[in-house]
């Protein structure tokens, strides 16, 4: 009885994070270039029970009981890195990318420090010294460093990211990609970082798409969905730990006395 308390339990702790997980991705509907999140559930090692102690038992002997399931634990989290709408906002300097691989970012932390981040959220503008920056004033990196444009003129990008103005090359966008994207950690809502054992491929499987932004990959109609089947677990989890403490009560307190 008490085993079926902690697997209720445990299922209502499971369906808590999918759903965490759920309405960060319909909170990032909107969101350009975010990428929706998965969950996975795993359930516990079966365990062998058996009597100890039974001298019911010939010679005090163990003997089986069956194997025992204690319940469901969170698994891992995932990202679907599945290719988003494009929407079309006639800013030059709005990018999107069909096919693989991710902008490269100069990001710069509250301490000052410097690192390369990455996103497919392409909504870049151009800043008063003239560089190519993101809505947070972010670098965008290209194949010769941070790519410094004239504001005061207007400029062509074609879909390989070669950035133009006058007829004249100013610097391509630098794209990169990775073998394994399981080797990508969330860095905030829209950057991405590699960990160890990522590694960097070349890959010129892509198009940039200016004029355009890549939207999240999130079909709300599925998440709502999803989540009042969420819903609906959890409370069947609730409801069970609510009789199991009903049928407790009458365990303890009514069936001893006389």
């Amino acid at each position: 009885m008490l085993k079926g308390l902690y697997t209720a339990y445990t299922g209502m702790i499971n369906e808590q994070n999918r759903m965490d997980v759920l309405t960060n991705n319909l909170a990032n509907a909107d969101t350009a270039g975010f990428k929706k999140e998965g969950a996975t559930s795993q359930s516990f090692d079966e365990v062998l029970a058996v009597k100890i102690k039974d001298s019911s038992e010939y010679a005090g002997l163990h003997r089986n009981m069956g194997r025992v399931s204690l319940g469901v634990k969170v698994g891992e989290n995932y990202t679907d890195f599945g290719q988003g709408s494009f929407r079309l906002t006639d800013n030059t300097y709005d990018m999107a990318l069909s096919g693989p691989g991710f902008f490269t970012i100069q990001f710069t932390n509250k301490a000052g420090e410097t690192s390369l981040k990455y996103t497919r959220d392409g909504s870049f503008t151009v800043n008063k010294q003239g560089y190519l920056v993101t809505k947070d004033g972010d670098y965008v990196m290209g194949e010769n460093g941070r790519i410094q444009v004239d504001p005061l003129k207007l400029s062509a990008i074609d879909s390989q990211g070669n950035i133009s103005q006058d007829g004249e090359l100013i610097d391509t966008i630098r794209v990169t990609d990775f073998e394994d994207y399981n080797y990508l950690k969330h860095y905030g809502e829209n950057y991405y970082e590699p960990v160890r054992g990522a590694q960097m491929k070349e890959d010129t499987d892509y198009k940039v798409v200016s004029g355009y932004l890549e939207m999240a990959n999130v079909q709300v109609v599925s998440e709502m969905v999803e989540m009042i089947s969420v819903s609906r677990a959890y409370e069947t989890n609730q409801k069970m730990i609510q009789t199991f403490d009903s049928t407790l009560d009458i365990a303890a307190n009514q069936l001893g006395k006389v």
